[in-house]
């Protein structure tokens, strides 16, 4: 039984020294009632609709990778353009399917940066479908620090490093 106890308190010690501040299982999407569906009046660029959208790969002129800050998978308000317009792309063309790619940078465990990878690409995904895509369109998935885009150290590779990736099928 003692050997029991303190097996137990030392899986306990090890899980909370590997903690960080950032609550995973709580995905900060706001609903906006609705905004950002409009056009021009909404102060959303439009998005060109491709009509051979079977082999387009998405709209045209709308970036496909969203950035975090570090610790966070927050969608940063200046990304929600970008959210529109291929939420829009969707909802036209309901038989093209996009595959969300959380990534991060290399500071932080495997299994924690898999988590929050995860996390970021969930969190562009539930944006998405509160915009009115259809969850079935969507595969939200996470390589961690495993595929950076940028090699190397410092706050400005580590930055390009820490985003979410939308990818067409």
């Amino acid at each position: 039984m003692l050997k029991r106890t303190i097996y137990s308190l030392a899986i306990v010690a090890l899980i909370a020294g590997c903690s960080s501040g950032t609550k995973l299982n709580e995905t900060p999407v706001v609903d906006r009632g609705g905004q950002g569906s409009g056009g021009a009046a909404s102060g959303v660029a439009p998005v060109s609709i491709d009509q051979s959208a079977q082999t387009a790969q998405g709209p045209v002129g709308v970036a496909r990778i969203v950035y975090f800050d570090f610790d966070s998978y927050t969608v940063k308000p200046e990304f929600q353009s970008l959210i529109d317009g291929h939420a829009r792309f969707l909802k036209a063309n309901p038989q093209r399917r996009i595959s969300i790619e959380g990534h991060t940078d290399e500071r932080g465990g495997r299994e924690y940066n898999l988590a929050l990878g995860q996390k970021r690409s969930e969190a562009v995904r539930r944006a998405l479908v509160l915009l009115g895509v259809s969850d079935s369109q969507i595969e939200a998935v996470s390589f961690g620090k495993e595929k950076p885009a940028v090699q190397g150290t410092g706050e400005e590779v580590w930055a390009q490093n820490r985003r979410a990736e939308i990818t067409y099928r």
